[in-house]
């Protein structure tokens, strides 16, 4: 029994840090558009547009008007980094 509670509690502290990473949010509102790729939602005066795909789960109709919460993350797609080369030729002339 005691050997069974070390792995259960192995696994879970495994399986907290593997979701440690990703930070979810929510938004909701009334829609104001849907297409294929995106839903856009009114958030006080503010339009907030979340892309979405074939993996996004659907409850219900979502249709222009109705009042929906959408739970989404944040990910860097790409990363481009500006500046290196300008400090790397500071350097050279001193």
């Amino acid at each position: 029994m005691k050997r069974f509670m070390v792995l259960l509690l192995a696994f879970l502290l495994f399986a907290s840090f593997s979701f440690a990473g990703t930070t979810a949010y929510q938004v909701t509102g009334p829609v104001l558009e849907v297409t294929n790729d995106s839903v856009t939602v009114e958030k006080g005066k503010e339009k907030w547009q979340i892309a979405r795909d074939k993996d996004t789960k659907i409850t219900g109709d979502l249709k222009v008007g109705s009042k929906v919460t959408i739970h989404y993350t944040m990910k860097a797609t790409s990363v481009e980094v500006k500046g290196d080369e300008k400090k790397k030729t500071e350097k050279k002339k001193k």
